[in-house]
């Protein structure tokens, strides 16, 4: 059976305190500066920081288009 689109699941990561997968709990998705984009949160025991690096890089703000370079009128060299 297929989950609901609306149905939120907590992103899962390793704490390395209790040395076991756990639900990220207050989780934040931010951007490193290598650009990937990583969640960083809680672990719901113990209260270690986790932090979970997600595949792929952040999308980058499309660049700007170079502006059209006039052709030069024929006959001229």
């Amino acid at each position: 059976m297929m989950r609901q689109s609306n149905e939120f699941s907590m992103p899962e990561g390793y704490c390395v305190k209790c040395k076991a997968k756990k639900e990220i709990v207050d989780a934040v998705e931010e951007v490193m500066k290598n650009g990937r984009r990583a969640i960083k949160g809680k672990c719901p025991t113990c209260g270690t920081v986790m932090f979970k690096i997600l595949g792929g890089k952040a999308a980058a703000p499309t660049p700007a288009p170079a502006p059209a370079v006039p052709a030069k009128p024929a006959g001229t060299n």
